[in-house]
């Protein structure tokens, strides 16, 4: 019998603390809607669009795309202040207690990941946890380099605690925790990617939130790795703590954290079992999946009638491209999985959800797949009008720093730095640079692999 889901749970702490605070959030809550009002304000008095506006209606095509556009515009400020109170209402879960911390197993898959799987390795058996209740399982998954030499190392260097699995030719990240998966002794199961470290709470942390039976997955938090390694890793950093910590905490306030990434996800161990034949056997489009697996899997889970919560308190360090080929790379396997899950999510998943979870997950993924129809529309109207209004460009850019500014906000939160500035670089460089991602990964969505090598 599956768990009956409550309408927008609220994580909260066994002993009411919240295990993330932030020294002033109740000052700059205020500083943050304040921000909301004025960029408001801004994109109309100081004539951002409206320029934009009265040159579109001189053609008689472009209403077409104002008006959508208008309307989109308004229904993503909408859910940004919605999201902003959800975000206000996450509370970090508390981690397990040592004492009564349940049977836990880590599945590393690896692929062609050399000395860095034995990192991955450490990290996880040097973790706070009892060793009497945790389990580490390694699949090299038919590395053609020295993955599985490092991955010996490692589990001598933890007798009695990894085991590991190699496959004589690659089958795929899915087939490799599939094979953890059926191996694994534990209650909950957390997957970790290869060339991801968690830091020495990591398991406690995902362990806590699956006191409540109505959680039957969590995600983590994302941070990277390799942030000093150049302009990309560094962008990065600051685009991961805004879908990784941001959205993920809104999610978790109704339950439905859409994706629990693979670098760092738990699971509740009876659940995977019951779903894992079909997640196992996923096809779409007539071509056996296998990337995607961790969005497929919390799909599923999801369709059980189970949560999916984040764990802000849980945190993987993981290494991002530092090359313009290897990120495109990273985010044509994402999109694909998207355009996959995303039908999925919505043909089969948000339906079963609580009432009020289903109409917050609605709206969001309304405005969420409508800026790219719209984005695209937009992009070919600036593209006409250019040649005869060339202060256009300037008006654009204004906008993107407008919008990427106060996104920004939201990352100080939490990271007081400044990389921040990076966030803004990444706004217009995914704007001028990565643009074409999504259509070529909509138009090439059979395609299958890793993608990351």
């Amino acid at each position: 019998m599956h768990a009956k889901v409550a309408s927008l749970p609220v994580s909260t702490p066994a002993d009411g603390h919240d295990y993330h605070a932030i020294p002033g959030d109740r000052y700059y809550r205020v500083v943050l809607l304040v921000a909301l009002g004025v960029a408001l304000l801004a994109s109309w008095r100081f004539a951002l669009f409206h320029g934009v506006i009265h040159m579109a209606l001189g053609y008689r095509w472009a209403t077409a795309v104002v008006q959508p556009a208008l309307l989109w515009a308004a229904m993503g400020m909408l859910m940004l202040l919605l999201r902003t109170l959800l975000w206000y209402r996450y509370r970090t879960p508390a981690p397990a207690d040592p004492v009564h911390a349940p049977s836990l197993t880590v599945v590393i898959p690896a692929y062609n990941e050399g000395a860095m799987v034995a990192r991955s390795i450490d990290s996880v058996a040097s973790a706070r946890y009892p060793q009497d209740r945790l389990q580490i399982i390694v699949v090299d998954d038919g590395s053609q380099d020295d993955t599985w030499l490092h991955i010996e190392r490692a589990a001598q260097r933890h007798p009695g605690l990894v085991t590991t699995l190699r496959f004589d030719q690659n089958r795929g990240k899915r087939a490799a925790l599939e094979a953890g998966f059926r191996l694994a002794r534990g209650e909950i199961l957390v997957t970790i990617d290869s060339d991801s470290v968690i830091e020495p709470g990591t398991l406690l942390a995902m362990a806590g939130p699956f006191r409540d039976p109505r959680v039957g997955a969590v995600a983590g938090k994302v941070s990277v790795y390799n942030r000093a390694q150049g302009l990309i890793p560094r962008m990065l950093k600051v685009r991961y703590a805004l879908s990784f910590d941001f959205l993920r905490a809104v999610q978790s306030t109704y339950g439905t954290v859409y994706c629990c990434p693979g670098a760092l996800a738990a699971y509740r161990a009876a659940v995977v079992h019951d779903v894992l034949p079909a997640w196992t056997a996923q096809h779409f489009l007539g071509r056996k999946c296998t990337y995607g697996e961790d969005r497929a899997m919390t799909n599923a889970i999801l369709e059980q009638g189970y949560d999916c919560v984040y764990q802000r308190a849980a945190v993987v360090h993981t290494l991002v491209p530092t090359r313009y080929k290897q990120l495109c790379k990273m985010f044509l396997r994402w999109d694909r999985s998207y355009v996959r899950e995303e039908f999925r999510f919505l043909r089969r998943v948000v339906w079963r959800r609580p009432w009020p979870a289903r109409l917050v997950a609605l709206l969001d993924t309304a405005v969420s797949n409508l800026r790219y129809p719209i984005g695209w529309a937009v992009l070919v109207l600036l593209a006409v009008l250019l040649p005869g209004h060339p202060d256009l460009l300037l008006r654009f850019s204004a906008a993107i720093l407008l919008m990427s500014a106060l996104n920004m906000l939201y990352y100080l939160r939490g990271e007081r730095s400044w990389d921040f500035v990076y966030g803004i670089g990444y706004a217009y460089f995914s704007a001028f640079a990565l643009f074409w991602i999504f259509p070529y990964a909509l138009l090439t969505a059979r395609v299958q692999g890793w993608l990351t090598r």
